[in-house]
């Protein structure tokens, strides 16, 4: 991108897993999308580790119809569904697609990548992504097989490894966003926090970390 990337304090993750099977319908999802933008989101990811192509493009489809343009919106992992939807970048994991190879695929689209170390945040800030993820933070129940926590020490670590916008992720919820900042992150990527509800949740979360 030519203009550095300016994130938003809030980092809102739409998260699949997190709904019980039964309120995995494009209409749950939808709403809680609209609901979080509500509350002030204006970045969002999707994110489904779970679901098939199809479910995932009719999700994404939704939020991006519903949500217009008020919302940056970003894809994990896939970035022909990101390409394909419309939509504002693509956040890659340790196992997907490099940024490199994002970057081909995307275009001029904002490409994030998650690291966990010091050796993989230097390599992500060497890399073509706008910003850099490290985490988990603080123990988290969002992945089945969950990396190992970096505490605020990483978080440390990763501001001084990287010049790149700096989102920091895993466990972290109202009651601790404010010492992941003074840690040194940009923006605090939530999931859990966020789930049962989503608009006071956002509300919230803002009026902290103003």
């Amino acid at each position: 991108m030519t203009n550095p990337l300016q994130l938003p304090k809030l980092y809102a993750i739409v998260d699949v897993t997190c709904f019980s099977p039964q309120l995995r319908s494009t209409n749950s999802i939808v709403e809680f999308a609209r609901d979080l933008a509500e509350g002030g989101v204006t970045l969002l990811q999707y994110r489904n580790k779970e679901g098939d192509t199809r479910a995932m493009v009719k999700h994404a489809r939704e939020i991006k119809r519903v949500l217009e343009a008020k919302v940056k919106l970003i894809m994990n992992d896939r970035a022909d569904i990101c390409v394909a939807m419309g939509y504002d970048g693509v956040h890659l994991g340790q196992d997907d697609l490099p940024p490199e190879g994002a970057r081909l695929v995307v275009g001029e689209r904002i490409v994030g990548v998650s690291t966990h170390n010091r050796e993989q945040v230097k390599a992500a800030d060497a890399s073509p992504a706008d910003y850099v993820a490290i985490g988990p933070v603080f123990p988290t129940t969002g992945k089945k097989n969950p990396d190992v926590v970096v505490g605020l020490d990483g978080v440390r670590m990763a501001r001084t490894a990287t010049k790149k916008p700096l989102v920091a992720i895993g466990g972290i919820t109202r009651q601790n966003a404010r010492s992941v900042f003074e840690a040194g992150a940009d923006s605090v990527a939530v999931i859990s926090d966020l789930v049962s509800a989503p608009r006071r949740a956002a509300e919230e979360f803002l009026r902290i970390l103003v």
